[in-house]
C-alpha cells in the first residue's frame, strides 16, 4: 500500500511537471531557487559568520516554491485557472494556493548581486565584490540563480570623534552627546548602527530645545586609511568623524521656547466657539476651547507638560501626546507646532486639536482562552462604559458576564465523573478609573510620570460553581493606584483589598464520599473538608511592579523583572474575637464569624532573552513564590486561591497542572477519581528554558526544559499533605524536571501553541519504594531502597500505557512566558 502511494505521488509530480512546462513562455525558465556561496579573502581570512544568511535574504524577487523540485504552488495556479469573479471563490483558491509564474532574468541577478557589493559595503566588508548567474535545466523549463560573494576583510572602530568649529552654545549641546553613543571602539562599522546614532543625537538635541534640527544635518565621514598611517594599528580599521553638514539652516541650530498652548476639545464649531467665555481665563500659558464645557479645566493642566516660557522638548511633547490618549475620551489627539511671526523669533504656539469619543458605549465580548492551569473555555461579556463620568476624564464601568471552564487534555479516565474540571462563572464587575491620584488630603502632581497614573475603585461579586462540588462565592472592593515613571517601570500598589469568600451549595452526595469513602487517606479527606467548609475575610494589600528595560540597539539581548508583594489581615485581626472553642486551645480570630486570614506573600519572576539570530531565539525564565500565613492563622492553611499550582500549559508542561507536588506528595489515586489532580502548596521555585525556531512567517517550533515544584511552608503527619510535603533543606531532592517539543502558529494577533513533554525526573520517586520479590523472605531490619527519580530509562514511546501516562500535550494561545 505504501508503495502504491508513493508511486502514484511521483506520477502525479511527472505529469503535474508535463503541465507546467507547457505553460512557460519559449525562451523563459521559472526562477526555482537560488544559491549564496562565501568566499572569503585568501590572505586576511575574515570571519564572514552569518554573512551568508544575511545576503539570502536581501534577494529578490523570491524564488516559486517547490516540493521536491515540482514547482507546486505554479501548477496549482495554472490548475485553478482565471477566475471570472475576482472576489469569488475561484479567485480565493488560486490566491491561497496557487503562486503567479516567477521567470529567470539575468538582469535581477545582476542587481541583486550589486545589492550585495552595498549590503557588504554597510556592513564595513569594504571592497568585497558579489556576481551571480543562472542555472538552466532546459527539460523541466526551471533556473537557479547561483552567487558567489568575495569577502574582504572586515572594518572596526578604532576612534570616534565629534567635530565642531567654535563653541557655540549647539556645538557643546552637540559634542556632549557623545556620551552614551552607539558607536564603540571595537564594533563593526555598520550603516544602520551610524543610522541609529544619528536619531539617537537628533532626539537628545530635540530635548534641549532644538525643534527644527532633524538627523539628515549630521554626517558622518570615514577614515579608512589609518591602518597604513599607523603601524601599531591592524588594516581594518577605521576613525570616524561626526560634524553637522555645513548647508544646514541656522533655524535647525537655534532653542526655542514654548509661547502660547492651545487646546481645542472638539465639540461643536460655531461663532460662540471662539469667543472668550467658551475659551476661559488663561492659565499657565493653556489656553483651552470647550464650547460644550464637557470638561473639567484641570485634566488639562495635568496632561499638558508644556508651560509658558518653558524651554521645547521632545519629552514634554511625548509626555503631553501620552497622557491626552491613555485619558481614553478621545479618538486622536492632533499636535502642531506654529513658529511665533516675528523676524527673530524663537518661541513656538503649540496646538492640540482632540476628537472625544462618545459619552456612553455599550460592548459585548465573546472570547475563548486557555489558561496556566490548563483549564480553557469560553465567556459572554457585556461592558457599559461612561466616558467622562464625572467630567474629569473618569471612566465608569459595568461589566455582567458568564463563561464556562473545562479541563483541556488527560484526567478522564482518572477521574471519569470529571469533578474539580469543569467550572460555571458568572458575576459583574462595576469599576470606577480616576486620571490621577486620589488620596485623601493629600495633592500629588508626577511632573514627569509617562502616563498619568490612576485611581481605580472595583467592586467584584463573582460565584464559581464546580459542577458536581460546590459553589464558591466572592465579593471584593479593590482600591488601587496605577503610575509609571516611563514605558521601562510600572507599579500597581492596592492599599485597600477586601474580599469575602464562601463556600457553598455543597453536593451532598459528594460531601458523604469524602467522609465515608474508605480508599481515601484521612489526610486527602480532612483537606477537602476544609475547603468546603472554611469562610475567609481578608482585608490586606498588594503591590506589584514590573521592569521591562529597553534593550540597546541591535542588542541581542532583552531582560524582564517582575515582582509583587501580598499582605493581609492585621488590621482585621484588631477588630476580631476569638470564638470559645471546647476543642482549639487558641482558636483564630473572627469578624461577623468568618475567620480573619492573617498572611504574607512574596513573588519574584526574572526573565533573560537572548537573540541568537534572525530565526532562532533562547528565552529562559526564573520564578520564586511563597506564601506564610501568620497571627492569627499560624494554624491554618492558606486558601486555595492564594496558594500555588505545579505542571500546567505555562510551567512544568511535562506534567499536568495540579498534578505536581507538593513536595514529594504523590496524590492518592481515590482522590484523584473523586476530584481529579488538585495539589497545591506554599512555595513555588521553578525554572524554564527553550529555544526558539522560526521556520516561516507563520511557523515556528520550540525544544524546551522545565525544573522546579511546589512545597508546602508547613506540615505534618496529620495536617497537610503530610511531611514529605514541606520545604526542607534536602527541596533540590524533589525538583521535578521535564522536556520536549512545541509547535506554534503565529497569526500576528494571536499565537497558537501546542507543547509535547516527557518527565525526566519525577520528585514523589523519593519516597516510592522498589518493587520487590514477592517471595523473598521478609527482613524487618533491611533498609528500605527508593525508586531512582531520573526516568530516562522507562521511555518507551512504543508502549501505550506509558505514552498515555507520561506524554502530555499541553494546547494554549500566547507563549509560556
Amino acid at each position: 500500500m505504501k508503495i502504491n502511494t508513493l508511486a502514484i505521488f511521483v506520477i502525479c509530480i511527472l505529469l503535474g511537471s508535463c503541465s507546467v512546462r507547457k505553460y512557460v513562455p519559449a525562451g523563459q525558465s521559472l526562477y526555482v531557487g537560488n544559491t549564496v556561496k562565501v568566499t572569503p579573502d585568501s590572505l586576511t581570512k575574515p570571519k564572514v559568520g552569518e554573512l551568508e544568511t544575511s545576503l539570502e535574504g536581501i534577494i529578490k524577487p523570491p524564488p516559486n516554491k517547490t516540493l521536491f523540485g515540482f514547482p507546486w504552488k505554479v501548477w496549482f495556479y495554472y490548475w485553478i485557472g482565471e477566475p471570472k469573479d475576482e472576489g469569488g471563490l475561484r479567485s480565493w483558491f488560486r490566491k491561497k494556493l496557487g503562486q503567479p509564474p516567477v521567470y529567470a532574468n539575468q538582469r535581477i541577478v545582476d542587481i541583486n548581486a550589486t545589492n550585495m557589493v552595498g549590503f557588504m559595503d554597510n556592513e564595513g566588508y569594504y571592497k568585497s565584490s558579489a556576481k551571480g548567474k543562472l542555472k538552466l535545466n532546459e527539460k523541466k523549463r526551471t533556473a537557479i540563480a547561483e552567487y558567489e560573494a568575495y569577502v574582504m576583510p572586515r572594518y572596526f572602530i578604532n576612534e570616534i570623534n565629534f567635530v565642531v568649529p567654535d563653541s557655540a552654545q549647539f556645538n557643546k549641546d552637540l559634542v556632549r552627546t557623545k556620551k552614551d553613543t552607539y558607536l564603540r571602539k571595537g564594533d563593526p562599522i555598520r550603516l544602520d548602527v551610524v543610522t541609529s546614532e544619528r536619531s539617537r543625537i537628533e532626539q537628545l538635541l530635540k530635548g534641549k530645545g532644538y525643534y527644527y534640527f532633524n538627523p539628515d544635518y549630521l554626517i558622518m565621514r570615514v577614515d579608512s586609511t589609518i591602518g597604513k598611517q599607523d603601524s601599531t594599528l591592524a588594516p581594518q580599521q577605521v576613525n570616524l568623524y561626526l560634524e553637522v553638514k555645513k548647508e544646514t539652516a541656522q533655524t535647525a541650530l537655534k532653542q526655542y521656547y514654548i509661547n502660547n498652548i492651545f487646546v481645542n476639545t472638539g465639540t461643536n464649531e460655531d461663532k460662540s466657539a471662539d469667543s472668550a467665555t467658551n475659551r476661559g481665563p488663561a492659565r499657565r500659558g493653556l489656553n483651552i476651547n470647550d464650547p460644550g464645557k464637557l470638561y473639567k479645566r484641570r485634566i488639562f493642566y495635568d496632561a499638558i507638560a508644556f508651560r509658558k516660557g518653558n524651554l521645547y522638548t521632545n519629552t514634554q511633547q511625548d509626555l503631553s501626546v501620552t497622557r491626552l490618549v491613555n485619558f481614553q475620551n478621545f479618538k486622536f489627539v492632533k499636535n502642531s507646532f506654529e513658529l511665533v511671526p516675528r523676524s527673530d523669533s524663537a518661541m513656538l504656539n503649540v496646538y492640540y486639536n482632540l476628537a472625544p469619543l462618545k459619552k456612553k458605549s455599550l460592548q459585548t465580548v465573546l472570547s475563548a482562552s486557555t489558561k496556566s492551569n490548563n483549564l480553557g473555555g469560553s465567556e459572554l461579556r457585556v461592558n457599559l462604559k461612561n466616558r467622562n463620568f464625572l467630567r474629569g476624564g473618569e471612566i465608569l464601568t459595568f461589566s455582567p458576564y458568564f463563561g464556562f471552564d473545562v479541563q483541556l487534555g488527560g484526567n478522564r479516565v482518572e477521574n471519569p465523573g470529571r469533578v474539580g474540571n469543569e467550572y460555571v462563572r458568572y458575576g459583574a464587575i462595576a469599576s470606577l478609573s480616576f486620571p490621577r491620584f486620589v488620596i485623601p488630603f493629600v495633592k500629588i502632581r508626577p511632573e514627569r510620570s509617562q502616563v498619568l497614573p490612576k485611581t481605580i475603585m472595583a467592586l467584584t461579586y463573582e460565584n464559581r460553581i464546580q459542577r458536581g462540588f460546590y459553589t464558591t462565592r466572592s465579593i471584593r472592593f479593590d482600591y488601587s493606584y496605577v503610575w509609571s515613571k516611563n514605558s521601562r517601570l510600572e507599579h500597581n500598589l492596592t492599599p485597600i483589598a477586601l474580599n469575602f469568600i464562601e463556600p457553598r451549595n455543597v453536593d451532598p452526595l459528594k460531601y458523604e464520599e469524602i467522609i465515608f469513602n474508605p480508599n481515601l487517606s484521612p489526610l486527602e479527606a480532612r483537606r477537602y473538608i476544609d475547603l468546603i467548609e472554611t469562610k475567609y475575610f481578608i482585608m490586606g494589600s498588594n503591590y506589584s511592579v514590573s521592569y521591562r528595560p529597553t534593550p540597546r540597539p541591535f542588542s541581542k539581548n532583552q531582560f524582564v523583572m517582575l515582582g509583587g508583594i501580598d499582605y493581609g489581615g492585621n488590621l482585621l485581626s484588631l477588630l476580631g474575637k476569638r470564638p470559645k472553642s471546647d476543642t482549639m486551645a487558641n482558636p483564630a480570630k473572627e469578624l461577623f464569624g468568618v475567620p480573619i486570614l492573617q498572611f504574607v506573600k512574596l513573588d519574584g519572576d526574572i526573565r533573560y532573552y537572548r537573540t541568537i539570530n534572525s530565526r532562532i531565539k533562547w528565552a529562559n525564565r526564573l520564578l520564586a513564590g511563597v506564601g506564610i500565613p501568620f497571627g492569627n492563622s499560624r494554624t491554618m492553611q492558606m486558601p486555595q486561591f492564594k496558594q500555588y499550582f505545579g505542571g500546567g500549559s505555562t510551567g512544568l508542561r511535562a506534567f499536568r497542572a495540579r498534578a505536581l507536588g507538593p513536595g514529594a506528595y504523590n496524590q492518592d489515586t481515590s482522590s484523584i477519581r473523586l476530584f481529579g489532580y488538585q495539589a497545591f502548596g506554599d512555595i513555588r521555585l521553578e525554572a524554564n528554558s527553550e529555544v526558539r525556531v522560526k521556520f516561516t512567517d507563520i511557523i515556528g517550533g520550540a525544544v524546551f526544559v522545565d525544573a522546579g515544584n511546589i512545597w508546602s511552608y508547613r506540615g505534618d503527619a496529620s495536617e497537610g499533605y503530610g511531611p514529605e510535603s514541606v520545604f526542607k533543606k534536602n527541596f533540590l531532592n524533589q525538583v521535578a524536571v521535564g522536556g520536549g517539543i512545541g509547535l506554534r502558529l503565529d497569526f500576528s494577533f494571536l499565537v497558537f501553541r501546542l507543547d509535547l513533554a516527557t518527565p525526566f525526573r519525577k520528585p514523589w520517586y523519593t519516597v516510592t519504594p522498589v518493587d520487590t520479590d514477592p517471595n523473598a523472605p521478609f527482613d524487618p531490619d533491611a533498609p528500605v531502597k527508593y525508586k531512582n527519580p531520573w526516568v530516562f530509562n522507562e521511555i518507551n514511546f512504543g508502549s501505550r500505557a506509558w505514552r498515555k501516562e507520561n506524554l502530555v500535550l499541553n494546547i494554549a494561545v500566547g507563549l509560556p512566558f
